[in-house]
């Protein structure tokens, strides 16, 4: 990295960015979308005005291709994709840091365009 008279602000911004893609290699399955629980009640067909509730049932959510899509899940599944969507806001976070760090990086590394001088209309 070239840096400007060895500027110590330049190296500790390259220092994190090195451990932010250490962190994003130990990171786990990653997916988008949402997990939701839902249950149904309905009337009790055995017992007349008392109600029933079946499940819970699982389902994931998720954009293809611009569309909504929903997927019915186990129990197991739904606490798997559940980790693998949490994971998924870890890497965004991660990214967005990535992102603005290379900013400063960029800025602090490389020379700039002098800037110009306003003239004052006589």
């Amino acid at each position: 990295m070239k840096t400007r008279k060895n500027d110590p602000d330049a190296k500790k911004l390259q220092a994190r960015f090195d451990r932010l893609k250490k962190r994003l290699l130990r990171l786990n399955p990653v997916l988008l979308g949402t997990i939701t629980e839902r249950r149904i009640e309905r009337d009790d067909p055995k017992q007349p005005g008392e109600k029933k509730t079946y499940g819970p049932y699982f389902q994931w959510t998720f954009k293809r291709a611009g569309k909504t899509v929903t997927v019915n899940l186990t129990k197991g599944q739904a606490e798997a994709y559940g980790r693998a969507i949490r994971e998924n806001r870890v890497l965004e976070n991660l990214v967005a840091e990535l992102r603005t760090l290379s900013l400063q990086i960029l800025e602090s590394s490389t020379e700039s365009v002098t800037k110009r001088k306003h003239r004052i209309p006589e």
